[in-house]
């Protein structure tokens, strides 16, 4: 008798798993270049525009949802298409080089993607 719970047991274990693997592996997920956009010393009134590269590293398609600065100053695009599993694409992001002094916004990223909520962070510095 105790065989046969330790069959059923480990069967079970086993179909279970199975399942939580399959859904893993039909999700997309959003790889971002680099976490942290560092815009280093720029100049008043220069182009304060930088990419970042995105890769849909699952194996489902990426739609993004949300493209949002923290503030009215850093502005991103995103891609208004869908990523096909392995497919690549850019976020423009656009910081206002107006104001004078050190900066430090954030842009979130929302999609469909398992890690559905990423922040990117942009630092630097903008001089006379």
């Amino acid at each position: 008798m105790l065989r046969y719970i330790l069959f059923f047991l480990c069967f079970s274990g086993l179909w279970i798993s199975s399942f939580s693997q399959e859904e893993k592996l039909n999700n997309a997920y959003l790889l971002i270049e680099q976490d942290t956009l560092n815009y280093g010393t720029i100049k008043m009134n220069s182009n304060g525009e930088k990419k970042l590269k995105v890769t849909n590293t699952g194996n489902a398609d990426l739609i993004i949802t949300s493209c949002k600065g923290s503030c009215g100053c850093t502005v991103p695009e995103c891609p208004d298409y869908k990523l096909l599993p392995g497919e690549s694409g850019e976020i423009k992001i656009v910081y206002d080089t107006k104001r004078i002094g050190v900066f430090s916004k954030t842009v979130t990223i929302k999609s469909n993607a398992t890690n559905n909520t990423v922040y990117i962070k942009v630092r630097g510095e903008v001089t006379h």
